[in-house]
């Protein structure tokens, strides 16, 4: 990556042309109507200043003008929201098969664990043109994990879920900030993003002894917990509830994805599904976040088919 000055960051991922295609068009609009309203006040300023003896004529309204100068910039700001709108659905749906890494942000830093289990700190090691899905949340504050590079940058929420997608297209050693104030060492909360060689990303993943991987480490946290011994009999199974609708007990339906599960384990009352009584426990402040996030990838796991009505996560 060139070490000299750069008036904007390099582009190194699909989103950053689109993202810069964009913004240059809005630059560009902006510095047309800024420099020719500038050039107009200027001259109208200067044929029509005051003079002695000449007294002001009453101007005629003109509708043509009024017209054109409504129409034209009312145009040209529905280009502005088509072209964002489609823009920013585009950023929001990942492809099918890309790679997810789950990211906690906490007071000050980034906490990254990869599908294999390789755990990182302030540091993220991608390869070459996979698309990569982040599942995103914060452990305390609100913090934003951004990367200029990439063109993306998404706000994280404490107690809920978020992702972001890019497609990397270019190796090399990028920026990660957070770009949300988040306290007094929000500052040092910095990192770097590698972008590798399919093969030597597989090479840096086998280069060191690597934790459980996110499904592993929810399983083992699921039986620790004794989860298991309610799920599937007392309580309903779990098995393909990911992505299914729950009916719940006051008659409302809710989708059951990340934040969903994860309610349901630190606060279980708040959506009881239909038929079933509050057997389980709250765990909240027993599970870390990092934790939280290795049962919910555990229970997304859980892809078997279920002849059971939709149920709920409860113990």
């Amino acid at each position: 990556m060139d070490k000299s000055f750069q008036w904007h960051p390099e582009q190194a991922s699909t989103f950053a042309p689109e993202v810069d295609s964009l913004y240059f068009f809005l630059l560009a609009v902006t510095a047309f109507f800024t420099i020719g309203i500038f050039l107009m006040i200027l001259y109208f300023g200067l044929k029509y200043r005051r003079r002695p003896g000449v007294r002001p004529v009453p101007v005629k309204t003109n509708n043509t003008l009024e017209y054109t100068w409504t129409v034209i910039p009312f145009l040209l700001t529905l280009v502005m929201f088509a072209w964002g709108a489609a823009l920013y659905v585009h950023t929001q749906r990942p492809p099918e098969g890309a790679m997810e890494i789950n990211v906690v942000g906490k007071q000050w830093m980034w906490k990254i664990q990869h599908p294999e289990g390789r755990r990182e700190i302030n540091e993220l090691h991608v390869p070459l043109g996979r698309p990569i899905k982040l599942n995103l949340t914060s452990q305390d504050v609100i913090h934003d994990f951004s990367m200029p590079a990439f063109r993306i940058k998404q706000d994280i929420v404490p107690g809920r879920y978020v992702n972001e997608w890019f497609q990397p297209t270019q190796v090399g050693k990028y920026h990660l900030f957070c770009a949300e104030y988040c306290g007094t060492q929000h500052s040092g909360m910095i990192g770097y993003i590698y972008v590798m060689d399919p093969a030597k990303y597989q090479a840096w993943l086998s280069g060191s002894t690597a934790d459980l991987p996110p499904a592993e480490s929810g399983e083992r946290l699921f039986t620790q917990y004794q989860c298991n011994t309610c799920h599937g009999q007392r309580a309903p199974t779990l098995a393909g509830l990911y992505g299914r609708r729950v009916q719940l007990a006051d008659g409302t339906i809710v989708a059951a994805d990340e934040d969903y599960i994860r309610e349901s384990i630190l606060n279980p009352s708040a959506k009881m599904v239909a038929g079933y009584a509050p057997l389980m426990p709250t765990y909240a402040g027993q599970l870390s976040e990092e934790q939280v996030l290795e049962l919910v990838t555990y229970i997304k796991s859980l892809k078997t088919a279920t002849t059971q009505p939709a149920d709920h996560v409860t113990d």
